[in-house]
């Protein structure tokens, strides 16, 4: 299997992050907006183009603040992730200007419902992956640690 990067956005505003909102089974889930590389792509260009097909913001791309390793196999959704080996690399970004959303966004995820801004005192009330950055975010928002490790 190949390793697969990513690039993710920490969008701040107000003292909310703006997350993409899902739905499984087990409920509503949050998730910070990004995806996948593509060939030839930088990791800029790829979070700009996965905002606004998942959020319908464009978004001003900021510096590299952290850096997440998930290997699949090791964390509790191996029965569907076990082939799962990704690099996400978490940027801070600004809002450019939004783009249309009246009706539906250009190509959100499978179980994407929506996009929801939370407060950031709250995000512990919330089901956001991955977890455990969660209170790094909120002890980290405007201070600097980049490699994570292999967390979920």
């Amino acid at each position: 299997m190949l390793i697969r990067n990513s690039a993710k956005a920490i969008i701040q505003r107000e003292n909310r992050l703006l997350l993409t909102k899902n739905k499984d089974e087990d409920g509503y889930f949050y998730l910070f907006p990004g995806g996948g590389q593509e060939h030839g792509e930088t990791l800029h260009k790829t979070l700009i183009r996965e905002c606004i097909e998942e959020t319908g913001y464009k978004v001003i791309v900021g510096d590299l603040v952290h850096i997440r390793e998930y290997i699949g196999k090791n964390h509790e959704h191996q029965a569907f992730d076990r082939d799962i080996h990704q690099i996400e690399f978490y940027f801070t970004c600004l809002l450019q200007k939004e783009i249309d959303r009246l009706f539906d966004l250009s190509n959100p995820d499978q179980n994407q419902v929506g996009i929801e801004w939370i407060p950031i005192d709250q995000l512990p009330q919330y089901r956001i992956y991955p977890k455990k950055l969660v209170p790094i975010i909120m002890k980290t928002c405007n201070k600097n640690m980049i490699y994570l490790g292999d967390i979920n």
